[in-house]
């Protein structure tokens, strides 16, 4: 059995995540995605609430889990016996930041891959920090985002 992690911020979740775990579900047994808490970030959504919105946008399927982890990726995986890190790459930048931590999380876990999945192109230049500037200037974010995300980031950031 192949369990892989999808590791990350999501904040908040667009659709360019969820197309990624909708073409990642095929490749793998089972597919967590996980909300990294970082206490020396300051995020615009607390991580339960990033997960409550991850769960409800995420498709249905007994072989996702959504949940949270604090550390480090290769510590989470080994302790749920997940042996694949799944992510996106987007841009030559993305590659060069993820083939660094790929490198060094193999290091770190030799057993445990890295497996990159590019986006559909309509996600390939999407990022959740880029979606929270259009969202505080006004613009229509409607086509990155699912309606309940939509609706709570504006909520958020424009009071």
């Amino acid at each position: 059995m192949v369990s892989a992690l999808y590791p990350g911020s999501f904040d908040p979740v667009t659709r360019g995540h969820i197309d990624l775990v909708e073409r990642a579900l095929p490749l793998f047994d089972h597919l967590t995605v996980a909300v990294a808490v970082n206490s020396s970030k300051a995020p615009t959504f607390a991580a339960e609430e990033r997960v409550a919105m991850l769960r409800e946008v995420m498709p249905a399927d007994p072989r996702l889990s959504v949940t949270t982890f604090r550390g480090l990726v290769v510590d989470f995986c080994r302790s749920q016996g997940i042996g694949a890190v799944l992510r996106g790459v987007r841009t030559v930048s993305d590659f060069e930041y993820e083939y660094q931590m790929a490198l060094t999380n193999r290091h770190l876990a030799p057993g445990i891959e890295t497996v990159f999945v590019m986006p559909s192109v309509q996600y390939s230049y999407v990022s959740s920090s880029l979606i929270r500037e259009i969202v505080r200037n006004g613009g229509d974010v409607s086509s990155f985002l699912p309606p309940p995300v939509e609706r709570r980031l504006r909520e958020r950031l424009c009071p």
